[in-house]
């Protein structure tokens, strides 16, 4: 009997298509990857399983990267597994390959990427020699209730329909492999052409992500703070005192000077006069109070969760959506939280009723349970209705907002509980009626001059209640005044105070920034084409942002975002060699609209492909042909002098040169580079290094190869050629530890616990941390450990507690050698190995699997514990 071949997207879509399918195509029985029954065989990807990759012949190695290998633009795309999900997909596959398979129905997410994770699925399974050859059809879906999932059913679009998405989903992943591939390999070529490997990775989204970041950083660096004067004045009324502020009602905005505000002035005679001149008098005093309503903020889709627990809590976009995942994968409590949209579908209105009812009824945990009385008295005051600003199939894309399931919580971590309360009372509260202020603006005239107070009285919270504000905060009431009542100035105060620079980005606005990166697109057509799609999507933005971190385009400073010298050296260089296009939103929202144009069978995929092609051709030739020996761009000159002859040292593109006493001459030959071992100095760390002659030991160095270490750095006389030099300092690693070096003073440190081999005393050395008995004149014991290992630093505290527990806490900014990956793991002590390695966290338990051979045991015990002495 021939049977159907569901394909979702998740595990939890195919469930709930399931369950829908069994009233009208009967029970299912459960398999290990899938279900089945006499019609339908329902199975999900767990994501993309398969991922695009160019032909062997044109897969350079890294640490080969070169212009002749360059572009690299391949007749056709391969495809490769990704690693983590080959026994998914290997599941998968044999079911499509099934003989008595005879059709396929794709109920993937209802969108570009939910289309191309199905595709490559069917194309990867379609490598036999004889075609596959089934039909395929696809099912639509935006909303998942069961009476929903069977409509779509009855209503299921053809192959034909769906081939304009299917183009633009493959277009846009292929074109974002051509132009990362050859723009990241051709800009790595250019900054290696010294030497090194200096990686610079670039991107249809991270490089405009970065550019606001740097765009941003360099206004603060060049903003000149200026003067300028506020009045206050504190008035006597009948009825009590009030304040308020000074300022010009004739003042217009000025577009060339953000600066510019009606409270302010910028002559302090001018302030001072003001205030001399309303000293003590009377004035009249009028006012104007309106009502005013305020709605609670729409759904949450990703990234306003991610931006507000961000303000509030400090959490990463990174940790926000890890959580979130968790409380829709681990917990269920959660609907898909990797949306786009803030509405629900519009045949939501009983899931929502039932989700009332299910927050009214249960026992939250903590403090969740008062939600449950806000939910009872939205039920009965009936305030669950088909509001549009919630239901709206208009505004739902491939998932709708992110809001509570049916499903109660029952143990949440303290992360986990604030990020389900945030999502639970904004569910609540949109529901709630507006809040109701009286909004009261009063203008006080005093010799020709205006002073403003402003007062807001909260007459009904509505759905602020939901978050605990039920009465008006005590600061915001005004006392009462009668129509054109008489007042006495009391005091004055002038102020003096200075512009500031735009704040800089934390990942709360530049998620914001990202979101509206279609706002900074002057071309309407293209603007509207990124209308809210902006820079990545929900589910990538945070892996954007990690990543310009990983790669030390940026680093966290609190919560500042605060780019590197080598994110203005990118910058630098992408405008110099005239692929400025790299850096600007324009490049996304062109693509997004040729993208819809081909959804809509206005542009074919070759056409688009081609010009993607002679993009990524131009990046290479521009960086190619470049011939001058410094890209033009705003640099530094150093404080710090030469250290050969007391000349000015000023920074150029690749290097810190001497230019003479006068900063203009040619200087006495001083120079070093900018990135030794394919690491960008920044200019405190170059400054320090000339102070001192020596700096480190510093992580993110690259080698030759690719392979990232750490060192320190030092500034040496080199008697041939007459001038300093930087070399790497590796300290007692380069010796070997034979025991014939010099004897090694350790007085001037405190010792940071006991050296677990020997008892001895374990100090900072170098780059590592090492007994006092591994080193010098006469060695006994060989105990060492990095100071960074795979780029987490190890503290004292953590060292302290390795050297006196054999065990860190759990660190998490580990790197893999081999994958390039973050990870989080324990060091331990293995007193057995005799060396320091990882323990991981424990996963959750899992089913018996077969018994293993001795050997094969022994195999995983060793992978457990890796070496951590590098």
């Amino acid at each position: 009997m021939s049977k159907t071949l569901i394909i979702a997207e998740k595990p939890s879509v195919a469930q709930d298509i399931v369950r829908a399918l069994t009233p009208v195509a009967g029970k299912f029985e459960k398999h290990a990857e899938h279900f089945e029954n006499d019609a339908y065989v329902v199975t999900s990807a767990v994501g993309h399983l398969v991922e695009i990759k160019a032909p062997e012949e044109y897969d350079v190695k890294r640490g080969k990267w070169s212009f002749a290998h360059l572009p690299v633009v391949p007749p056709h795309f391969d495809l490769a597994p990704i690693d983590k999900a080959k026994t998914r997909l290997n599941a998968v596959v044999k079911l499509v390959k099934r003989k008595d398979v005879t059709a396929l129905i794709n109920a993937c997410d209802a969108g570009r990427e939910g289309e191309l994770i199905f595709r490559l699925i069917v194309q990867y399974a379609d490598t036999g020699k004889t075609p596959l050859n089934k039909p395929i059809q696809r099912l639509w879906l935006q909303s998942m209730t069961p009476q929903a999932i069977r409509e779509g059913f009855e209503r299921l679009r053809s192959d034909q329909q769906m081939l304009g998405l299917a183009d633009a989903a493959r277009s846009r992943s292929e074109a974002d492999w051509l132009v990362g591939i050859n723009g990241t390999r051709a800009m790595t070529a250019f900054n290696s052409r010294d030497g090194g490997f200096f990686l610079t990775t670039v991107g249809r989204v991270q490089t405009p992500t970065l550019s606001i970041v740097v765009e941003r950083e360099e206004k603060i660096r060049k903003h000149v703070a200026r003067d300028y004067w506020e009045i206050k004045a504190g008035f006597q009324a009948s009825a009590g005192d009030y304040e308020g502020k000074w300022f010009d009602p004739k003042f217009k905005k000025d577009e060339t000077d953000a600066d510019r505000r009606a409270d302010r002035l910028w002559d302090e005679k001018q302030a001072n006069a003001i205030a001399d001149a309303v000293l003590g008098k009377t004035g009249t005093v009028t006012e104007e109070a309106k009502p005013s309503n305020q709605s609670s903020p729409l759904l949450y889709d990703l990234t306003t969760l991610q931006r507000e627990a961000n303000g509030r809590f400090g959490f990463s976009a990174k940790t926000t959506l890890s959580i979130a995942q968790a409380l829709y994968e681990k917990h269920k409590v959660l609907t898909y939280p990797r949306t786009d949209s803030r509405a629900l579908p519009e045949d939501y209105l009983g899931t929502v009723k039932q989700t009332f009812e299910m927050i009214s009824k249960e026992d939250l945990p903590g403090p969740l349970r008062e939600l449950s009385a806000h939910a009872k008295k939205g039920l009965k005051e009936g305030y669950v209705k088909p509001i549009k600003r919630v239901f709206d199939n208009s505004k739902v894309s491939d998932h709708f907002a992110i809001i509570p399931t049916l499903q109660a919580p029952k143990s949440l971590t303290e992360v986990e509980a604030k990020l389900y309360d945030m999502v639970v009372k904004r569910f609540l509260a949109v529901f709630y009626p507006p809040a109701e202020y009286l909004v009261t603006t009063r203008i006080t005239q005093i010799e020709g001059h205006h002073f403003q107070t402003n007062g807001k009285v909260l007459v009904n919270p509505g759905w602020l209640a939901v978050y605990g504000k039920e009465a008006q905060d005590e600061d915001a009431n005004l006392v009462p005044v009668q129509p054109n009542e008489q007042v006495t100035n009391e005091h004055v105060e002038v102020n003096a105070l200075k512009t500031r620079p735009p704040a800089r980005y934390n990942e709360a606005t530049l998620l914001s920034a990202m979101e509206g990166a279609g706002k900074l697109i002057d071309d309407d057509e293209l603007r509207a084409a990124m209308h809210e799609k902006g820079l990545g999507t929900p589910a990538t933005r945070a892996a954007i942002i990690e990543g310009l971190i990983m790669e030390k385009y940026m680093i966290r400073e609190g919560r500042d975002l605060i780019p590197t010298a080598k994110a203005f050296q990118l910058m630098t260089l992408l405008r110099g060699l005239d692929v400025e296009d790299l850096t600007k939103p324009e490049l996304t929202g062109n693509w997004e609209y040729q993208l819809a144009e081909m959804e809509h069978g206005r542009l074919s995929r070759d056409a688009f492909m081609k010009e993607i092609a002679k993009m990524a051709e131009r990046i290479v030739r521009k960086a190619k042909e470049y011939d001058r020996d410094t890209i033009p761009g705003d640099y530094a000159t150093l404080q710090q002098r030469c250290p050969q002859c007391g000349g000015i040292v000023k920074e150029n593109y690749r290097r810190f040169t001497c230019t003479g006493a006068d900063g203009a001459s040619e200087g006495c030959g001083f120079s070093i580079t900018k990135i030794p071992g394919g690491r960008s100095f920044e200019l405190h760390e170059v400054e320090a290094f000339l102070r001192d002659k020596k700096i480190g030991p510093l992580e993110g160095f690259r080698s030759k190869a690719g392979w990232p270490f750490t060192a320190e750095l030092k500034l040496v006389h080199d008697d041939e050629i007459a001038n300093w030099k930087l070399e790497f300092d590796f300290g007692d690693d380069a010796k070997g530890g034979e025991g014939d070096g010099e004897p090694v003073d350790f007085s001037g440190q405190a010792s940071l616990g006991a050296c677990p081999k020997c008892k001895g005393h374990v100090y900072e050395h170098g780059s590592n941390y090492v007994c006092e008995h591994a080193v010098g004149a006469h060695v006994t014991c060989d105990f060492k450990t990095g100071k960074i290992i795979l780029t987490q630093p190890v503290s004292h505290e953590q060292l302290n507690k390795l050297l006196s527990g054999g065990k860190t806490d759990l660190l998490e900014g580990f790197v893999s050698n081999r994958t390039k990956r973050k990870f989080k793991a324990f060091l331990v002590w293995d007193a057995k190995e005799g060396k320091v390695g990882f323990e991981f966290e424990p996963r959750g338990a899992k089913a018996p699997a077969a018994k293993k051979t001795a050997g094969a045991a022994k195999k995983v015990a060793a992978k457990k514990t890796a070496a951590a002495e590098e």
